[in-house]
């Protein structure tokens, strides 16, 4: 690994700065005429930035001769060869270490967890190595690293294997998350996450992997990239606003489709980013609908929820006309047993039935006779 370092590092320099254009998050893209999955999304924006720079390199288990877990580095290291696609032992305490080291010495590593729950063999090198170096430094030591995988509940692998780290690692100052929802999302993320100069968690769903998202040609360009730390409002609305991320997104999507039959018009926010958080977008669309759902997959107390519910209440107290609703996974470690984990984890029709309470419309007022 050193002489990697040293090598790309002597082969770097002004040849390899770049301008790069960030593609706003409120440009429309409706006019797509492609469909991509997020699996190949995040497969193009990965073989895209190595090609561009030299220095970017991908480590982790079995991203290299197996392709990666869920495929995600499919054909990199025939392209790219072994001292840029390195399958690693099964430590994610040290490859994570070696990642963090490389950048130190400039090169832009992509660390791939097979899941975010393997992460925590490796937080010390990611918050106290990585995230804390540059201000503990005074700015000398930047750290370019990304730290990429599936986050949150899949599908029957257990309690140990189903957590959602957005809110652990959004408590951390010197790191940026980032949630990729659509495959639009998952291109113009990575590639800012790995253009960045900082480090970044990279909280990607296994079971949106397969997903396909229609994309445009802007989308497709090699130069398209998103602004981290902007949300996007998927669809406007003037009843009430629903924030969510990742996974959730669709499923606030379609809990909108739901109201707007029933006369309720729902404003949907994808938070893309939850470190830094867009406050000023939530906030905005709260002080136009006056009310506020909060979804994620993760537990309620101390989570990106409540976060986005105190920043609502801090700024925009006196717009909201019911109280904040806040939808997450149940208190209790993910269940083995299907119909549990169901129960476990937040769906369509709690988002709907939270919806039909802030706009005062559920069953309860009407017996009330609100």
């Amino acid at each position: 690994m050193l002489g990697i370092i040293r090598q790309k590092v002597g082969a770097g320099g002004a040849s390899l700065l770049r301008t790069r254009s960030a593609v706003s998050a409120l440009r429309s893209y409706s006019s797509a005429g492609k469909e991509m999955t997020v699996r190949d999304a995040l497969n193009s924006a990965l073989d895209e930035e190595m090609s561009a720079d030299p220095k970017v390199f991908l480590m982790g288990e079995e991203v290299g001769e197996y392709q990666g877990a869920y495929k995600i580095s499919k054909g990199l290291l025939e392209k790219y060869g072994p001292e840029r696609v390195l399958d690693t032992p099964i430590t994610e305490a040290g490859f994570t270490g070696i990642g963090v080291g490389a950048a130190y010495h400039g090169l832009r590593p992509v660390v791939e967890f097979m899941t975010f729950n393997f992460s925590m063999q490796a937080i010390d090198h990611i918050i106290n190595s990585a995230a804390k170096s540059n201000y503990m430094s005074a700015g000398q030591i930047s750290v370019p690293i990304v730290f990429r995988g599936p986050n949150g509940a899949a599908a029957g692998v257990g309690a140990q294997h189903s957590h959602c780290y957005a809110s652990w690692y959004a408590s951390c100052p010197g790191l940026k998350v980032l949630t990729p929802y659509s495959s639009e999302d998952a291109r113009g993320l990575l590639k800012a996450a790995i253009r960045d100069p900082d480090p970044v968690v990279f909280l990607e769903n296994e079971l949106l992997y397969g997903e396909s998202f229609p994309v445009s040609a802007e989308v497709l360009d090699s130069s398209f990239c998103l602004p981290i730390g902007k949300a996007k409002i998927e669809r406007e609305g003037k009843d009430v606003t629903i924030t969510a991320f990742s996974k959730m997104v669709g499923y606030a999507l379609k809990a909108a489709e739901i109201l707007a039959k029933e006369g309720i018009s729902a404003e949907v926010i994808n938070l893309r980013t939850i470190r830094p958080l867009d406050r000023s977008t939530i906030n905005a669309s709260v002080r136009k609908t006056n009310r506020l759902i909060t979804v994620e997959e993760g537990f309620p107390q101390h989570g990106v929820g409540a976060e986005i519910c105190t920043s609502v209440v801090e700024e925009s107290f006196g717009y909201l006309d019911a109280p904040v609703e806040r939808i997450a996974g149940a208190d209790v470690p993910m269940p083995y047993a299907a119909n549990l984990e169901r129960l476990a984890v937040p769906q369509v029709e709690d988002i709907v039935r939270a919806a039909k309470r802030a706009c005062y419309r559920s069953k309860l007022f009407q017996i009330q006779g609100i």
